[in-house]
């Protein structure tokens, strides 16, 4: 059998599992641009709230986030906006679910001969008592020293169904207990009788241990998913700061979490409790649970009037008034092109709103009005039959592909900054209240030159005007 245990043990290195599908939070969260990458419960968004919360943890290396492939840019910014330095972004050309996603995170580790400890973490989590979660990283660390396969166990505060259960035997306070088996999610009497037992716990889907110590589990429980894992890094290509795994072999990867391949089969598994103030943000009632509300029991984002309400969620995601008047236990969330209204008690279904739209075709289940890109945004403003207009922003230095279409002119107005502009030919520049138009079949590029953002309005008009009509010469991001 395989062994990697012979490595020297360096430091902590968080792994930051950045994948979702951008169902349960919708239409606040699309596929394209999914709750991890919102500010959901503060001013950062999810995922610079779990970057942040390793600050003040000992020993704790840059991090590695694993995400797929279409966030990439997403990622790439927000970890920039964080200031984190050297980031390692791996991304994944099809999701496997989280055991592949730690096997290479693991592999990615161990290439350099070190045998670091992986704190593994989702993206998407709420913790609010950082220095008790910093205490259980302590507690874990020094387990997962020792070769334990530590998982983080939620001490339970209601008698909760929508999550699985970790059974541990009793042990010293401020230890990790031996993990004796995983619960699927129990009904309410039986969820009653493990929270009285003292016993159980919440499954966080979070873990710590080293390296070697997973590879070596992985390679006993689950042999042909190290060996497809082992492949993709292996055929990885470096592009630009990403690390992109060969597509095949990735694709030839068994899917399975990380609970059903390694932990429930280990005898190496502990637990660590964690009081902290967990949650998973799971659905719009858990995003209540976790928000700050008033006296009436209402949490209220954005631009909203509230009137004899109870216990609602309220949000306006795009400055729009919302004015809601005598509601009880409903949530209300205003987005561009979407307005939920849901009850509280019904928000698992909104899973369902996603599926029809899917099933229809719809762009609302992909992505926003606005459309990030790695140089800026772009907002759809207004569509006919043959046009379309959008407001285009393109960060400082930044340029758009070189590239033509097939069935659409444009016609460009800049609003604010300098756009140096290719027109065939020609070379322009423009500043504010300047125009250009780009006839159909001329080969084109837009850049900012500037120290300030650019804003234009782009005016297409054609028999088609789909993204996909885009041919691209030339582009610094990859894309061509």
């Amino acid at each position: 059998m395989e062994r990697f245990g012979n490595m020297s043990i360096q430091s902590i290195l968080p792994v930051i599992l950045a994948g979702g599908s951008g169902t349960r939070l919708w239409p606040l969260s699309r596929a394209l641009f999914p709750k991890q990458f919102l500010p959901m419960a503060g001013e950062r968004t999810m995922l610079q709230e779990t970057l942040s919360r390793l600050d003040g943890i000992p020993d704790c290396g840059n991090a590695m986030v694993i995400c797929n492939d279409e966030h990439r840019f997403i990622v790439a910014e927000q970890l920039r906006q964080q200031q984190v330095s050297s980031p390692t972004i791996v991304l994944e050309p099809v999701g496997r679910n989280t055991a592949p996603a730690i096997a290479v995170s693991a592999l990615q580790a161990v290439r350099n001969g070190e045998d670091p400890l992986l704190l593994v973490l989702a993206a998407d989590h709420v913790i609010n008592d950082l220095d008790a979660f910093h205490a259980a990283v302590a507690i874990a660390s020094k387990a997962a020293q020792a070769g334990a396969l530590v998982t983080f166990g939620i001490t339970p505060s209601a008698p909760e169904t929508g999550y699985g259960y970790l059974l541990a035997q009793q042990g010293e306070p401020g230890q990790a207990w031996v993990l004796e088996r995983f619960v699927e999610k129990p009904d309410l009497e039986t969820a009653r009788a493990y929270v009285e037992s003292g016993l159980y716990f919440w499954n966080s889907g979070m873990f710590m241990f080293r390296a070697s110590v997973y590879l070596d589990e992985l390679a006993r429980h689950a042999p042909q998913m190290l060996d497809a894992c082992r492949l993709a890094l292996e055929g990885a290509k470096p592009d630009l700061d990403f690390v992109r795994l060969e597509p095949t072999a990735f694709a030839q990867c068994p899917e399975d979490s990380v609970d059903y391949a390694v932990m429930e089969k280990t005898d190496k598994a502990v637990v660590v409790s964690l009081d902290a103030g967990w949650n998973d943000v799971g659905s719009w009632s858990a995003l209540w649970d976790v928000a700050g509300k008033d006296g009436d029991g209402n949490v209220a984002r954005g631009d909203i009037i509230s009137l004899d309400n109870r216990n609602c969620y309220l949000h306006s995601a795009t400055g729009r008034l919302v004015a809601a008047v005598g509601l009880d236990d409903l949530v209300v969330v205003d987005t561009d092109d979407a307005v939920l209204v849901a009850h509280k008690d019904k928000v698992q279904q909104v899973k369902q709103v996603v599926e029809r739209l899917k099933r229809d075709h719809r762009r609302e289940a992909l992505q926003h009005r606005v459309v990030y890109r790695p140089w800026g945004s772009y907002d759809s403003i207004d569509q006919g039959t043959r046009y379309q207009v959008k407001c285009i922003t393109v960060k400082p230095g930044a340029k758009l592909s070189v590239q033509m279409h097939y069935h659409r002119a444009e016609h460009w107005i800049v609003v604010s900054g300098t756009a140096l502009v290719k027109n065939g030919e020609s070379e322009i520049l423009l500043t504010e209240n300047q125009s250009v138009y780009i006839p159909v079949g001329t080969v084109h590029a837009l850049e900012n030159p500037g120290k300030i953002p650019l804003e234009l309005i782009e005016v297409q008009s054609g028999a088609y005007l789909g993204e996909d009509d885009i041919v691209r010469l030339e582009d610094r991001y990859g894309r061509s």
